[in-house]
């Protein structure tokens, strides 16, 4: 996978005073879901679609400022939501994208797997069992992985709405952001504050890398920018103390829903994102 430069969350405001200056003439579209989203980092300024201004699209579009800004995600969305309606007051996302596009940054694919109900899949197996490895046994069958087939199948789900996009905007610089670290990169567990058995806390982790790794590859394909958040949110996983952490656990200690990035996270994610514009 390739490897961007990493501008830690904190040099956020540094990461946007050197964001280039011809940045000023882009009109920049975000579309994603709620990892894009910001789904209840404060302040929500749409409900329905648990969007934040302080998500990651907006910290982006602080620091280039754009001479136009639409951010279209919305927690929830898959891939289905880029070209079909998600809710009454959330169009198809594609609707944003315009001729004159110049940016768009994408945030999508989890809510394909889905994650969430891998998640809580998984926490409900292990809750009762420390140790073990309940979930991958669960999605184990004769010593195949059908989580691992369910992840490599969003590929050419991610790699149309990229085309897609490109279809609409054929001027835009393409950007897809990946997913954060959620579990511990050194594969240990945190139980019971997480309820993961520790043989499935290795597993989900890698579950997160094939995902990334499955985007990645889209964008290599057809032409766009991947950004890796993984690498940079090492440390801040659901398992840091609350000042730590930059992804939420299931009883979020930090404003976000559960299992999402929290303000830190989206601070982060922005910084990756003007990493690569930069």
């Amino acid at each position: 996978m390739r490897r961007l430069s990493v501008i830690p969350a904190l040099l956020i405001t540094a990461a946007v005073v050197a964001a280039p200056a011809e940045a000023a003439g882009v009109s920049y579209v975000s579309i994603g879901d709620s990892y894009t989203s910001g789904s209840l980092i404060p302040n929500q300024v749409n409900l329905p679609c648990t969007r934040s201004d302080r998500n990651y699209p907006s910290l982006v579009a602080q620091g280039i400022k754009p001479a136009k800004f639409t951010d279209a995600s919305c927690g929830g969305a898959t891939t289905e939501h880029m070209t079909g309606a998600q809710i009454p007051l959330n169009t198809p996302q594609f609707d944003r994208l315009k001729a004159d596009t110049s940016l768009v940054t994408v945030g999508i694919g989890g809510n394909d797997v889905p994650f969430a109900e891998v998640v809580v899949t998984c926490a409900g197996l292990g809750a009762f069992k420390p140790h073990g490895s309940p979930c991958q046994d669960y999605y184990s069958s004769n010593g195949h992985d059908r989580l691992g087939d369910k992840v490599r199948a969003v590929g050419p789900k991610v790699k149309n709405v990229l085309l897609g996009v490109k279809a609409r905007s054929p001027q835009a610089k393409v950007v897809l952001v990946g997913y954060p670290t959620l579990m511990p990169d050194d594969g240990t567990n945190c139980w019971p504050f997480l309820p993961i058995s520790d043989g499935d806390a290795p597993y989900l982790r890698d579950i997160t890398k094939l995902l990334n790794d499955v985007l990645a590859e889209q964008a290599a394909a057809v032409g766009a920018v991947y950004v890796d958040t993984y690498e940079s949110s090492v440390g801040h996983d659901m398992c840091k103390p609350a000042s730590v952490r930059w992804v939420e656990g299931i009883v979020p200690s930090n404003p976000a829903a559960p299992v999402h990035p929290n303000a830190a996270g989206a601070r982060n994610q922005a910084a990756q994102v003007l990493a690569a514009l930069s």
